[in-house]
């Protein structure tokens, strides 16, 4: 088994992937921002699909480079070896180009792809000296651009390139990392801020049973495969998860 590290895992599909893992078996240290009762329920709620295990949250700007070293260095001191690095904090700050102001630009560009790059550097050194590592870096859809979502979208397109960087530069040192994309799951962040007629949209043409949307097990799922040995030779990849509808808006 193997130790995960899960940015942005209190809430949505972080805490769907931290659970995932230790339903699996494995321990968990995940982050959150500013909700420790939100932490304190995905802990309790890992406590009982497993009594035994070790999940323990912390909290951490991911776009702050001292909050990521100062709490990379307390994780390794606490769990001594990790494996498993995901990349699912995130935020939305959405407004057309000509509105969009630096604060709004800053703060997802800093979270959504400053963070993964942070979090990357600061476990790496780990992974090198074991010669193994996985890395999960959770995108979007709109990675190839959305209306009125410049700065997400570049922040998750450039996450495609740092990712696909990291497979290059660490594939022979037995470290792997891929990109997942998520299409449209029922989350705090799709509840409060997609528009309804995407919704609509997403109903309508995604190839699915009733154009449903995804259960956030099915995403999870997909992130321990990859995690795993059946995920060992997949790497630099993209994994759409998305029911069969990709698009942009």
């Amino acid at each position: 088994m193997m130790n995960y590290f899960v940015t942005g895992g209190s809430r949505g599909i972080g805490a769907g992937i931290v659970l995932q893992a230790i339903e699996e078996g494995h321990d968990v240290a995940f982050t959150y921002l500013r909700n420790k009762q939100a932490a304190e329920s995905v802990i309790a709620r890992a406590k009982e699909i497993r009594p035994d295990a070790k999940c323990l949250a912390y909290a951490m700007h991911v776009g702050d480079p001292e909050q990521v070293g100062r709490v990379g260095d307390q994780v390794l001191e606490d769990f001594e070896d990790i494996g498993v690095v995901v990349n699912c904090a995130g935020v939305n700050r959405d407004n057309l180009v000509i509105s969009m102001s630096d604060e709004e630009w800053a703060d997802v560009i800093a979270a959504n792809l400053s963070g993964p790059f942070y979090v990357i550097r600061q476990f790496l050194s780990n992974f090198l000296a074991n010669r193994f590592g996985r890395i999960i870096n959770i995108s979007s859809i709109q990675n190839n651009g959305g209306t009125g979502q410049a700065n997400y979208a570049a922040s998750k397109a450039g996450l495609h390139g740092l990712t696909k960087t990291v497979a290059k530069e660490y594939g022979r040192k037995g470290i792997t990392a891929n990109v997942v994309v998520p299409g449209f799951f029922d989350t705090d962040m799709t509840r409060e801020t997609m528009p309804q007629q995407n919704k609509d949209y997403w109903k309508k043409y995604c190839p699915m049973p009733k154009g449903r949307m995804g259960e956030i097990q099915e995403i999870a799922k997909v992130v321990t495969f990859l995690a795993g040995p059946g995920g060992g030779f997949i790497n630099g990849e993209v994994i759409n998860v998305t029911g069969g509808l990709n698009w942009t808006y």
